[in-house]
């Protein structure tokens, strides 16, 4: 019997995966103008390593930083550096970028292969920072900390489930590099010592389960679970209680039950990295939704104009009434399409008006659909009405830091209410109290 986790979420959430889930991935050309962002990943944001003026090539470091938590970045293009200063992201953000002017000839800086039977578990965590990797699914924590965890692993569940409307660069992936997916796999276990590996796939994927399920066989630790197709299965917390039938403790992490959770696209840029020797400048980004004319998995050189991508898959049949970053249910709007792909942009999303479905944050009819969506088991109309209202105390007590931000609860409301936008700022003006009860 297929598993999956029992309290909340969705099991008729439209996927619309159908436009793109049997399209192979196509490989984008290089952009003329090339804008690396210094901050693509959860923390420090990196301090750059070259001046305008200089000259670069492709997997060239432009960017580190001593920070704890940082990921450093490389340049995806080879040529002339033109500026170093701040520029937009595709979500209107400013970050200190470093443009570089592309001249054709992709000259890339020397890769150093890797044997996996020689190296200690310190010098794949080495690799994996050095090549940049972060969580590629969209989180963008840096994966050489994830490697590195502070309790003891037993398994690392790699993030099949991609439960995300529209989104297939992880199927994709996992169909067409399914061997490079195990070996990163294994190349992880060996980090941390896990005994078990999971490729964790739900079941609209038979194709992907088929080819992982076939290359794990004779594979000591390493399995397949066909999961029943269910929103958000895709989230940490949601996946390892499905799977190993255990709940991460309020305010924990996976490593306190003994687990490490990672993206497939994460695994196959650790092989990437570990193995090729092959730093993060490039990742797959699914281009999707109604408004588009042709919708596409391109691999995409990091730093390329998200206009750029667009414009490859024929550009839009009108305007769209909304633009996503990643998938609709979690993804930030697009406002800024000459802003850059980064690592953690896994998809490019246009919706038409009848895809969309918009906010109009009428009264609530205390129908209580939302406590029945939650997958954490939270009381979503309370936390927004209280988010919304500043009321923190109470939206303390109410556990909202246990919330994941998955949308189900704007999704299923039947006033349209922004439950999820509220709840998501009542985080960020608790994290920012308490940010400053420390200082003070």
């Amino acid at each position: 019997m297929q598993k999956t986790f029992p309290r909340g979420g969705n099991k008729r959430l439209p996927d619309h995966k159908e436009a793109t889930a049997g399209k192979p991935i196509l490989t984008l050309p290089a952009p003329p103008i090339a804008v690396i962002p210094m901050g693509q990943h959860i923390g420090a944001p990196c301090e750059p390593l070259v001046n305008v003026g200089d000259k670069v090539k492709v997997g060239q470091p432009l960017g580190r930083t001593g920070a704890f938590v940082c990921s450093p970045v490389h340049s995806s293009v080879s040529g002339e550096v033109i500026a170093v200063e701040e520029r937009p992201l595709a979500t209107g953000r400013r970050v200190l970028s470093v443009v570089i002017r592309n001249d054709g000839k992709d000259d890339t800086v020397p890769f150093e292969a890797g044997d996996l039977k020689k190296m200690s578990p310190d010098t794949i965590r080495q690799r994996v920072k050095d090549a940049g990797i972060v969580g590629m699914g969209g989180a963008g924590f840096p994966t050489h900390i994830k490697l590195n965890p502070p309790k003891p692993v037993h398994t690392i569940i790699i993030n099949g489930a991609e439960c995300e409307p529209y989104l297939t660069c992880d199927h994709r992936l996992m169909v067409e590099r399914t061997a490079e997916l195990v070996e990163g796999l294994q190349v992880m276990m060996k980090s941390n010592g896990a005994t078990r590996g999971i490729i964790a796939i739900e079941a609209n994927k038979p194709d992907a389960a088929a080819q992982v399920q076939e290359a794990v066989k004779g594979r000591d630790g390493l399995s397949v679970e066909v999961l029943k197709v269910k929103y958000p299965q895709g989230a940490e917390k949601q996946l390892i209680k499905a799977i190993l039938d255990v709940e991460v403790p309020s305010g924990g992490l996976p490593c306190d039950v003994g687990c490490v959770v990672s993206n497939v696209h994460t695994a196959v840029s650790v092989y990437e990295a570990v193995i090729l020797g092959k730093p993060c400048y490039e990742r797959v980004v699914t281009v999707s939704g109604g408004s588009v004319v042709d919708p596409r998995n391109l691999l995409v050189r990091i730093g390329t104009p998200v206009q750029t991508v667009l414009d490859f898959c024929g550009g839009l049949l009108a305007e769209p009434a909304a633009l996503i970053s990643g998938g609709p249910m979690t993804g930030p709007p697009l406002v800024d399409l000459f802003g850059p792909v980064v690592k953690t942009s896994s998809g490019i999303i246009a919706l038409t008006r009848e895809e969309a479905g918009f906010d109009q944050n009428r009264p609530c009819i205390s129908c209580a659909r939302c406590v029945k969506a939650c997958p954490m088991g939270l009381t979503p109309n309370l936390l927004g009405e209280y988010s919304h209202n500043e009321l923190h105390d109470k939206i303390r007590k109410l556990r909202v830091q246990d919330c994941i931000e998955c949308g189900l609860c704007s999704y299923v409301c039947p006033s349209k209410r922004a439950l999820v936008t509220w709840i998501k700022k009542g985080k960020a003006d608790l994290a920012a109290l308490r940010a400053k009860e420390r200082v003070s």
